[in-house]
């Protein structure tokens, strides 16, 4: 008959699946928490185009909240014994809400223009190419934000630095910022075919996907571009 040791436990493959849907639930609980403020706001808003800077204003703990879901998510542990997921979003929220909203916010505010512009762009009378420069430009800026948010969550750089390496990974590592891609086009499927609140739900899952996907950035930075 086999015994199992004490320093076994939670090693197994049961033990790191439990150990990763329970950070996940934890990090999905956490994040949802710290972003209710705006999230809340956002229910109350009606999908009047007018209301597009509000909403905006309604997504600022958004950055923050995402960026210490990410930090905790990288620092999870997959011993189920060793699990303090809540203890790694509490701490990634105290480093990096400060440098996120540095990044977030701007990139929101660009975000607005851009979608009020295509709102109302009949009144612009500009040609229609136009739109669809401005729905690129958004897409890429999307992208970017992607790579500024993964870098600024675990790594402490200075916001200009975040946003030029951001640039740098956008077209340096193309099969990441495909990946990323593929979660934006994800995470706007759930929302037009079926809720809004959808993505917001499944935050945590689809922030791992995004940390997944990011692996090169991630590796390429520890190298090259810390001490």
């Amino acid at each position: 008959m086999s015994t199992v040791r004490s320093s076994d436990f939670g090693t197994g493959a049961l033990s790191r699946a439990s150990a990763l849907i329970h950070t996940l639930l934890t990090v999905e609980a956490l994040l949802l928490l710290a972003a209710s403020p705006g999230l809340a706001g956002l229910l109350l808003l009606g999908p009047d185009p007018a209301n597009l800077p509000l909403a905006a204003l309604c997504l600022l703990p958004l950055g923050p909240a995402q960026s210490a879901a990410l930090y905790a998510l990288h620092h999870r542990s997959r011993d189920l014994t060793e699990l303090r997921p809540a203890r790694a979003f509490l701490r990634g929220w105290r480093l990096n809400a400060v440098p996120a909203l540095k990044l977030w916010a701007p990139l929101l505010a660009w975000l607005t223009v851009i979608a009020f512009t295509l709102t109302h762009f009949s009144a612009t009378g500009l040609p229609a190419w136009w739109a669809l420069l401005l729905a690129a430009i958004g897409a890429g800026s999307l992208l970017w934000g992607a790579h500024a948010l993964v870098l600024t969550s675990l790594f402490a750089f200075r916001a200009r630095d975040t946003a030029r390496l951001a640039g740098y990974f956008l077209v340096r590592h193309v099969r990441a910022t495909l990946a990323a891609a593929s979660l934006l086009v994800l995470a706007a499927a759930m929302t037009a075919l079926l809720t809004e609140a959808l993505p917001a739900l499944l935050a945590a899952p689809l922030l791992l996907s995004l940390l997944h996907g990011s692996r090169t950035v991630i590796t390429e930075t520890q190298e090259d571009f810390t001490v």
